[in-house]
């Protein structure tokens, strides 16, 4: 596997662990817990496997949110405020996960 994609899913990783901080402190289900984690690690396998010629910070982001929209939709549908910390939570660790992968890839 090649070392952009290792550092993808690491730094995604590292993205689902700060992401399920708050949620374990919320006692939030375990079901919702591995989706949050497991969508970081898939964006950030995405994130370093596309090849958008875009700054990696926009990269993320995008690519967070559009991985995202689909759970949105569901969760947006049963409890519309939770989507207030989760589009910030997307929105501060898809541009960083964009970020430090544009970075470390470089490097």
């Amino acid at each position: 596997m090649k070392k952009k994609y290792m550092i993808g899913i690491l730094l995604g990783a590292a993205a689902g662990v700060f992401d399920l901080l708050p949620m374990i402190l919320q006692k939030l289900t375990w079901d919702a817990n591995l989706s949050a984690f497991s969508m970081w690690v898939v964006v950030g396998f995405l994130v370093s496997a596309t090849d958008l010629k875009i700054k990696g910070a926009f990269k993320g982001l995008l690519v967070s949110f559009l991985v995202l929209i689909p759970s949105a939709i569901i969760i947006g549908s049963k409890e519309p405020l939770s989507l207030i910390p989760i589009t910030a939570m997307t929105l501060i660790l898809g541009s960083l996960l964009g970020y430090f992968q544009e970075k470390l890839s470089k490097s």
